[in-house]
């Protein structure tokens, strides 16, 4: 599989060698991880390599796949958050929270 082609993904058969050999899933997850950034722009590679220790970092932390899932998600968010913040005080921008939508509640009979 070419680690810049995600055309060449095959989830079926990474998802049967994860649940059938885990040790041999994690060495070919990290086999393509090393060989997508040795791919990347030699001034972004030092960067991409810290950002994959610390995704590394957070999902043996978490324990789970569902915890590490969670963990990568808040960190993702994390970075948004502070891109948006970065690219508002830019433009002069206040950066504002959306509002929250509006709605009517409606009661339901109690049940008998």
């Amino acid at each position: 599989m070419n680690p810049g082609n995600p055309q060449d993904f095959d989830f079926e058969s990474w998802s049967e060698l994860a649940r059938n050999d885990a040790d041999e899933f994690e060495r070919r997850r990290r086999e393509m991880i090393d060989a997508f950034l040795a791919t990347a722009p030699e001034h972004l590679r030092q960067r991409l390599h810290g950002l994959q220790f610390r995704i590394d970092l957070e999902r043996q932390r978490a324990g789970t796949p569902l915890g590490a899932a969670v963990r990568l998600n808040s960190m993702m968010w994390s970075s948004f958050m502070e891109l948006r913040d970065a690219r508002s005080g830019m433009s002069g921008e206040t950066a504002a929270l959306p509002q929250a939508a509006k709605a009517t509640l409606i009661q339901f009979p109690e049940r008998s």
